[in-house]
């Protein structure tokens, strides 16, 4: 009975492995593409050292989607994409960093068509996303992270655009009006030589109606620059008519206090090169790329170098104003949120950098200060203190608070949005400030101009009516937006119109310069 037994236990086993093998589905074998990505040292040694592995899972997902065929040896698609790359050069962009092979698909097989779909990614990746990392430039905190699968969206134009390559670089590139309008307004300037002009020389305040022996290079540098019709000027060097004209136009097309005086402001943005002004077109075209990432059809966008507000409405601007933004040394820092509250006729209090750096210093000198700016002085939880117990020299951890009311630096309202920067836009009394240019005035939050104004574009009519009471009893009231609205905070440096009229803003911040660099290095 034993060995009965044991001789069907053995020939289970021995069919157990045939019964496994018969329930288990047949191998696929890898297509020689898939075979080539996942052993490219070996298959193409020379291709291998420039593909990092998250490049090399993006091509097996592109040709996985491709139905794991090559992509390039179709006719006429290869010429299709050098004609586009070489487009680039009007997005601002080195067609010489996307470098096809020498050798055709139909020569050097699947290496070269990995390649050149190594480079079609590339390109497209740089012409939606940028080719530099705003993070690293110019970083900006987001409430909402950004969506972190841009591989999905990048396959989504490249492979269908296979079909139609100059169809797939054009859904590549921003679908902004500001983008386009500033690439075409490149394009144009790039097929034409450069101006030229001399720098004008410095020199003490230039008025209406004076005379300087620096009218007749003020003349010709405007002249050059397409402001003046003719470089004559009066033999007494006489600064008047035609030509204070032509000041106070390049003074607002170049954000400026458009008075014709010539000052050191103005002098510095006659004096930036053409080179740099061509060049200034490119590095806010990569800006752009990137703005268009965090673009709604329906926001606030502040450009803080303009130190302007513009608001959106359905992708199609609506209402715009002056702002006020930080100075250098306390810079407006670049955001995304979304607007939640108002407070209306806020206090204010004072920022601890404010406080230390402005407050502290006038109160020492005299404690009047205190009552001459209606300023209360709070301990850490919020009680009063008596400034006459305080040793203003080691104050500890104090609060100074200013009352609602016209001189309150809020003005009549506060627009809040969520933040680490303890940032905000506000109304101001400073109200005359406004007209300078440029308006880099504030410690980092946002001043603007006609701030009820903007208040009604986020409000329904009910929520506006309701604030006019609030308002109207002068006391200090915390307003929640029952619809909450995006907020961008963001920099750039010129824009052009539907026209190709440039508008440059001063670069307030010093980013132009970096990000010029970057652009033209190997990174």
């Amino acid at each position: 009975m034993f060995k009965k037994h044991a001789c069907y236990l053995s020939l289970c086993l021995l069919a157990a492995p045939l019964v496994a093998l018969a329930e288990e589905p047949p191998l696929q074998s890898a297509s020689p593409l898939q075979l080539a990505l996942s052993q490219l040292a070996q298959a193409c040694p020379a291709l291998a050292p420039r593909l990092d592995p998250s490049t090399q899972q993006q091509l097996q997902a592109f040709y996985r989607q491709h139905g794991e065929q090559p992509a390039w040896a179709v006719d006429g698609r290869l010429a299709s994409l050098q004609a586009q790359l070489a487009q680039l050069v009007d997005d601002g962009l080195d067609p010489g960093h996307y470098h096809l092979p020498a050798s055709t698909p139909a020569g050097d097989g699947l290496c070269a068509d990995i390649d050149i779909s190594h480079q079609y990614l590339k390109a497209l990746q740089d012409l939606h996303y940028g080719r530099l990392s705003q993070t690293r430039f110019e970083p900006v905190w987001r409430a909402q992270p950004l969506p972190e699968d841009r591989q999905a969206t990048l396959l989504a134009i490249a492979v269908p655009g296979l079909e139609n390559i100059a169809g797939a670089f054009e859904r590549a590139r921003p679908q902004l009006a500001q983008y386009h309008n500033l690439r075409q307004a490149y394009a144009q300037q790039r097929q034409q030589p450069l101006p030229q002009w001399q720098a004008v020389g410095s020199g003490p305040l230039l008025r209406p109606d004076m005379q300087d022996k620096r009218v007749p290079e003020l003349a010709e540098r405007l002249y050059h620059g397409g402001y003046l019709q003719s470089p004559a000027v009066n033999p007494d060097n006489a600064y008047s008519g035609d030509l204070v004209s032509a000041v106070k136009h390049f003074q607002l097309s170049h954000s400026l206090q458009a008075d014709g005086v010539v000052g050191a402001g103005t002098l510095k943005e006659m004096n930036i090169s053409p080179a740099q002004r061509r060049e200034q077109l490119r590095v806010n075209l990569e800006r752009l790329r990137w703005l268009a990432q965090d673009f709604e059809p329906n926001l606030v966008l502040v450009n803080v170098a303009a130190a302007q507000l513009t608001f959106y409405q359905h992708d199609a601007v609506v209402w715009q104003t002056r702002t006020q933004v930080g100075r250098a040394e306390r810079q407006t820092p670049l955001l995304k949120s979304q607007v939640t509250r108002l407070t209306l006729n806020p206090t204010w209090t004072v920022p601890p950098t404010i406080l230390k750096e402005d407050k502290l210093p006038e109160i020492r000198r005299d404690q009047g200060f205190l009552n001459r700016q209606n300023l209360q002085v709070l301990d850490a939880n919020g009680q009063p203190l008596a400034p006459e117990d305080i040793d203003w020299d080691r104050p500890g951890n104090i609060l100074l608070r200013q009352g609602a009311g016209p001189r309150n630096p809020l003005g009549r309202i506060a627009i809040r949005f969520p933040n680490p920067f303890s940032v905000y836009l506000h109304d101001t009394p400073s109200q005359a400030l406004f007209s300078k240019g440029p308006r880099a005035f504030s410690s980092g939050c946002v001043r603007v101009e006609q701030a009820l104004q903007l208040r009604d574009w986020l409000l329904t009519p009910a929520e506006r009516l309701r604030t006019n009471d609030l308002l109207a009893t002068g006391l200090t009231h915390e307003f929640r937006l029952a619809k909450p609205v995006p907020i961008l905070l963001s920099y750039w440096t010129v824009q052009a119109d539907s026209h190709g009229q440039l508008l440059y803003a001063p670069d307030i911040y010093s980013h132009d310069g970096v990000l010029a660099a970057a652009l033209g290095s190997k990174i």
